[in-house]
């Protein structure tokens, strides 16, 4: 059976990265990045289940709202937070070993796909998980 999340959720854990990003881009804090990264990879390596800002939604938001209209595939969910967590390490990799605008455009970069989805529900990597699926099943 294949993993279904509250897309609520998903964008709470978007707006959470959002402002985690937005604190990165305005510090310049190499190890905020990389705690990041960390966020990202969890879910990635061990599932969705496994995410710091999905236990906290569930945790603290969730009980709140009642059980979702819908749900959805975990697997693109999945593919853009491997997506946010490349992002998120050569962020957190320029930053610190002084290379500030690779940093600066790596985390400008992730904010913007956290931004579209938290704000508009747009999942930028979920696209690409659904464009990379059309390219792979056209060959």
């Amino acid at each position: 059976m294949t993993e279904r999340l509250d897309p609520r959720g998903v964008r709470f854990a978007a707006t959470v990265t959002t402002v985690v990003l937005a604190v990165v881009l305005l510090t310049g804090s190499g190890v905020l990045a990389a705690l990041q990264a960390v966020v990202f990879a969890i879910p990635v390596v061990a599932g969705m289940r496994w995410s710091p800002y999905g236990a906290l939604y569930r945790a603290l938001l969730a009980p709140r709202l009642g059980p979702p209209r819908e749900r959805e595939d975990a697997a693109p969910v999945r593919f853009s937070q491997a997506v946010g967590l490349v992002f998120a390490a050569v962020a957190a990799i320029g930053y610190l070993s002084g290379a500030t605008v690779l940093g600066i455009v790596a985390t400008a970069f992730a904010l913007a796909a956290a931004f579209l989805n938290a704000a508009f529900g747009f999942c930028l990597g979920c696209e690409m998980y659904g464009l990379l699926g059309r390219v792979r099943a056209a060959r």
